[in-house]
């Protein structure tokens, strides 16, 4: 008797979190949007001029490195702006996500976590409509497989991992430490040097790989890349890197998260 409402409970506050995230990701992207001409497919925008601007730029230099190809390059290229673009934008909207809804918080008892998790959802519908179909092409007309293309799911799901947990991190620390939106843009400035975005991770010296090695969307950006890129089949232990990394990232920040979170409305 006792289990059976246990479950019924749990039944029914899973079912009332999706809900409101469902709620919350709507209400995101109305209002990001509201009035928009391209919508969503704004997201593509910026990764495809960047692309273009570091292929004018470096292309020629690093085509050595890509099968002497411009054409690799550039896609080479727009799959590393595709995972950097998504994770600021989703992990920088996730940061005040918290703080941006202490008001409502103060009036209503509500799962403070669904807050994190609707700015990483809604960049996660964002990307399933835009880059994400767009990658999937690229990768049947390089591949020739479905397998391949399935295979595509597997980093898309590090990232999103990697997301989250940072996105917990962050908007648990910005309740305490309001400066923290300034020292996160250097973050973020430093991850994106540090990934493979724009040159390849071949030039990289072996000194400094190492400490590269500690950024946690180089494994996803890689294996991305072999299996968009290669031809060949998906690289088992690219995607095993990639998915323990989000594994871990995602326990340190739920961990932090949750300890501190009865903290949060003495300072909201």
């Amino acid at each position: 008797m006792t289990l059976s409402i246990k479950n019924n409970l749990t039944k029914l506050q899973v079912q009332r979190y999706w809900e409101l995230l469902h709620v919350l990701v709507s209400r995101t992207l109305k209002v990001r949007y509201r009035g928009s001409f391209l919508g969503v497919y704004w997201s593509l925008l910026n990764p495809l001029i960047m692309t273009g601007l570091y292929t004018a730029i470096f292309g020629a230099t690093f085509a050595s490195y890509y099968g002497n190809s411009i054409i690799n390059y550039v896609l080479a290229a727009f799959t590393g702006l595709i995972v950097i673009n998504f994770f600021s934008a989703s992990t920088s909207q996730a940061l005040a996500s918290v703080v941006g809804n202490g008001a409502l918080l103060n009036k209503i008892r509500l799962p403070v976590s669904v807050f994190p998790v609707s700015m990483i959802a809604a960049n996660v519908f964002q990307f399933s409509v835009g880059a994400f179909p767009l990658l999937a092409l690229i990768t049947l007309f390089n591949s020739k497989s479905l397998i391949n293309v399935l295979a595509l799911v597997f980093p898309f799901l590090a990232l999103i991992l990697v997301c989250t947990g940072i996105g917990f991190l962050v908007s648990a620390l910005y309740v305490f430490f309001r400066d923290l939106p300034y020292f996160y843009e250097l973050v973020t400035f430093v991850i994106w040097i540090s990934s493979p975005v724009f040159y390849p991770a071949a030039i990289v010296p072996p000194q400094v790989k190492p400490f590269l090695s500690l950024n946690p969307l180089s494994p996803i950006i890689e294996s991305l890349r072999q299996i968009t890129l290669s031809g060949a089949a998906p690289d088992l232990g690219l995607i095993w890197g990639a998915l323990l990394g989000g594994i871990i990232i995602l326990s340190l920040g739920w961990t932090c998260f949750h300890l501190w979170r009865h903290q949060f409305m003495d300072l909201l």
